[in-house]
């Protein structure tokens, strides 16, 4: 799937314009507007595959980091590109969704007054 590219439509009304944000005259706006960018996007987009999975970042914001850590001789980690940091992410698994759920009904039993009777304890812990 090839990434969506972002539109130009900058004139909205509850966004600030580009323009009037940064210093258009700054070396890597200039070098930008120097980019063929629907070219580089046409060429780079052919290795875009549909499988599935979380949908590409925009292919200019792929290449920009590209070029900018070249530049500059950067890693991953100094360029702050989050696609290879790792993440303090637990994902959820079966047990651990129970738990959430047990939990999140005994809370609302005891708002609305519901009594539960206890548990058994398990052979192990007798």
């Amino acid at each position: 799937m090839r990434p969506r590219e972002q539109s130009k439509g900058q004139d909205d009304l509850f966004r600030s314009r580009l323009d009037q944000i940064i210093d258009m005259r700054h070396e890597l706006v200039r070098l930008g507007g120097l980019i063929d960018w629907p070219l580089l996007g046409a060429r780079l987009g052919e290795v875009y595959t549909d499988a599935p999975g979380q949908s590409p970042l925009p292919t200019r914001l792929m290449a920009g980091l590209a070029i900018l850590k070249h530049m500059h001789g950067l890693s991953d980690e100094e360029l702050v590109d989050t696609t290879v940091q790792e993440k303090a992410i637990t994902f959820p698994t079966d047990a651990k969704l129970m738990n959430r759920a047990r939990e999140l009904l005994v809370r609302l039993a005891k708002q609305h007054g519901v009594m539960l009777r206890a548990t058994r304890k398990s052979a192990g812990s007798r």
